[in-house]
């Protein structure tokens, strides 16, 4: 465990919305702190020094640690959660690792040795390969810097980190650790993977001897001893010396890459012979790199995905695995809540989810967002953590005649963000895959799973967002989780003690909590989907009633509008009384107001925030999914089940003016919502035992898997679109 020594006269006793508890370490850039919530979480908050905050390239760099940790795949680091500035001084909030660093576990036990050291090596060099996939050059790899937490090691302290190819305006000047620095950084030279790949040999050194390759003395004698001089390797033997030997080349242009240290690592410890060097230098030709400083020294502040509706990322208990993302499949009806029948995969169109039998009489009615990308990528496990083996796969299918089109899936590449190698990461609630990527549009930021052995919905909603793991809301009907990641919205199982329904409002920042009621019983308010910006929340009116054939039925008379910020419910009722069949409301392309189908599904039908008819835009057959997500991140298009074609024949129309601007089919069963500007994502049932929610291009290719479920499964998911990645 990381020592954590006492806060001292000066240090704040709160910053970021949280309670400091104790002083993780201290850095040149700044202070790490161990901080708590309300709850007893933990987290690590990173503040640049006071005498920093008026210097331009320490806060330019300090803050470009935040962005590029985020690019990351968490399993390899530390989450970052977020950031913002206090007392005129920056702060970094990211996840808490409990466990020593490197360097402090071989002082206090000694050196790794066997298998131990076997296992560190695979560890550190599948964290590099997946900083490596995401764009990034650590710069800054040594024994302080790997964190060994319960599940596996950690890279983390991305302060000095960049992009290959990025143009900075941070000062050139040679940046790192002298001992584990390789030739060109201390030369000035451009630093790529291959940098990284030197500082991870000398860490290995380290790890297994206590000490640098080249020493840790005097500055200019380490240096000259990295210039010029062999490295010592000390005790190490067998394949991982030949490797390590590989890395500590001069020349960067002989080094092995990341990916190919693991397949040299995986194979049997006994087997001989040189690893494959890099025939090129690594850094120049990788196109994901991207800048990602990260500030102060200590092991926790590393990169912290967040975003609204991700997939959750790599197993944490089983080392940070990185595997091939598996499919997903069609979404359910929101069914009830309780009752001795599971609810019903829905079809295309959002039709209302069923009653939940019980008093008071509740449902869900969420319509579920999700997104998937076809996986580019095959992993190998060993020892608890995942080698990435590059190898793309392509798929073709038979063309299913359509009305209007009938391109299936063409072998045309996709754009560059669909193809990065997703993680993938196991979700509570069953044997649930989410495959997700720094980069993603879209995040999972909650889910509902039928359980049979309690016969009731079981919901789960992200703690952050990217990278972040799933917390249980059993007492919750629903639960929804807004795009910034700040608020959760929840609602109960009862009536208020006066008769009203309601939803709780936290904001996880401060801890805040605001229960705001809505409508009287016996009609509900079910949460529909947060605008984009968090500031508001809408809610669809619900009131039960019998059909002609005496069954349960549900009509909409109208919807509600939450004002976050002042915690007070526009309740909005359609005129004279109105009651709408089968549908709710949703926002409409600008989230001033909202929509709804009408004529059986053939239009759809625009409402301000008054509840007033706005305008009609008359046959667009059915919508494709719940109404949050039919529009494009712009707005300026929507989607639909085109009309009179199947459910895999798409129409995309003008949000202005209501005409048809594409049409292609697709092995979608049900589209969910929109990835880009460019590409969908839907439901595919794969096989006969799983379902898929893949991302589909406008030529009708799947792209890349998002998420996977056994196929009986009942399942519902909601993905959110990241702030500022919509367009």
């Amino acid at each position: 465990m990381p020592s954590i020594a006492p806060l001292r006269p000066g240090d704040p006793q709160r910053l970021a919305g949280l309670e400091l508890v104790g002083r993780l370490g201290e850095g040149g850039q700044g202070v790490v702190y161990l901080a708590k919530d309300h709850t007893g979480a933990q987290f690590a908050v990173k503040w640049l020094r006071h005498d920093l905050a008026a210097d331009r390239v320490s806060v330019e760099r300090f803050l470009r640690e935040a962005q590029v940790a985020q690019r990351i795949a968490p399993f390899c680091t530390a989450a970052v959660l977020g950031s913002g500035v206090e007392q005129e001084r920056p702060y970094i909030v990211s996840e808490f690792i409990e466990g020593p660093s490197l360097q402090r576990i071989v002082q206090d036990e000694g050196p790794r040795a066997g298998a131990s050291l076997h296992r560190l090596a695979i560890g550190t060099a599948t964290a590099l390969a997946a900083i490596h996939q995401a764009g990034v050059v650590h710069r800054d790899v040594k024994p302080a810097n790997v964190i060994l937490g319960a599940d596996g090691p950690r890279v983390i302290d991305f302060g000095i980190a960049r992009a290959l190819n990025a143009t900075s305006t941070i000062s050139g000047m040679p940046v790192g650790t002298p001992s584990y620095m390789p030739p060109e950084q201390i030369l000035g030279h451009p630093a790529g993977p291959a940098a990284d790949m030197f500082s991870w040999a000398s860490t290995m050194v380290y790890a297994a001897s206590g000490r640098a390759p080249f020493g840790s003395d005097t500055m200019p004698a380490v240096i000259n001893r990295v210039l010029n001089n062999p490295p010592d390797l000390g005790v190490l033997d067998g394949p991982l010396r030949e490797l390590v030997a590989a890395c500590l080349d001069k020349d960067p242009a002989r080094r092995p890459t990341a990916e190919q240290v693991l397949m040299r690592l995986i194979q049997q410890p006994g087997r001989t012979g040189q690893p494959q060097p890099a025939s090129h230098p690594q850094a120049a030709s990788h196109p994901q790199m991207a800048s990602h400083p990260q500030a102060a020294s200590h092991p926790q502040m590393a990169s912290h995905p967040q975003t609204s509706q991700p997939m959750p990322s790599g197993q944490a208990a089983q080392g940070g695995q990185f595997q091939q993302a598996p499919p997903w499949g069609p979404g359910r009806q929101q069914g009830p809540p309780s009752g001795p029948v599971p609810p019903q995969r829905p079809g295309p169109g959002f039709s209302g989810p069923p009653p939940a039998p019980g008093s008071p009489s509740r449902r869900r009615s969420r319509a579920p967002l999700i997104v998937g990308v076809t996986a580019a990528v095959t992993l190998l496990l060993l020892a608890g953590v995942a080698v990435i083996v590059s190898q793309r796969k392509a798929t073709t299918a038979s063309p299913k005649p359509s009305a209007t089109n009938t391109s299936r899936r063409s072998t045309a590449t996709p754009s560059e963000r669909v193809t990065q190698t997703p993680v993938r990461k196991r979700l509570p609630g069953g044997s649930i895959y989410l495959f997700e990527l720094p980069s993603d549009p879209v995040t999972l930021t909650s889910y509902e799973v039928y359980d049979k052995k309690s016969d009731d919905w079981v919901d789960y909603a992200r703690k952050t967002l990217r990278g972040g793991s799933f917390q249980k809301y059993s007492a919750n009907w629903e639960t929804l989780v807004s795009p910034d990641g700040r608020y959760l919205a929840a609602r109960g199982r009862k009536y208020t003690a006066d008769g009203y329904d309601s939803v709780v409002i936290t904001d996880r920042t401060s801890g805040a909590t605001s229960t705001v009621k809505t409508v009287r019983k016996p009609q509900i308010s079910s949460i529909r989907a947060w605008s984009r910006d968090g500031s508001k929340l809408l809610l669809n009116i619900e009131k039960e009633t019998k059909n002609a054939d005496g069954k349960e039925d549900w009509l909409y008379p109208g919807f509600v509008l939450v004002d976050v910020a002042e915690a007070k419910a526009g309740v909005v009722r359609l005129p004279g009384g109105q009651a709408l069949p089968d549908t709710g409301f949703g926002w409409d392309a600008e989230q001033r107001g909202v929509v709804n189908l009408y004529g059986s599904g053939k239009g759809l039908r625009f409402f301000d925030a008054a509840g007033k008819t706005v305008r009609d835009v008359p046959g667009v057959g059915s919508l494709a999914s719940g109404t949050q997500d039919i529009f494009s991140p712009s707005g300026k298009a929507f989607v639909t089940n085109c009309p009179g074609g199947d459910d895999g024949d798409h129409c995309v129309w003008d949000s202005a003016t209501g005409e048809r601007v594409r049409t292609f089919s697709s092995d979608c069963d049900k589209v969910l919502g929109w990835y880009d500007e460019t590409h969908l994502y839907c439901w595919e049932q794969d096989n006969a035992s799983t379902d898929q929610i893949q991302v589909v291009g406008f030529d009708g290719r799947l792209v890349r898997k998002l998420l996977e479920v056994p196929d009986e499964l009942d399942f519902s998911p909601v993905f959110t679109v990241n702030p500022g990645k919509g367009g």
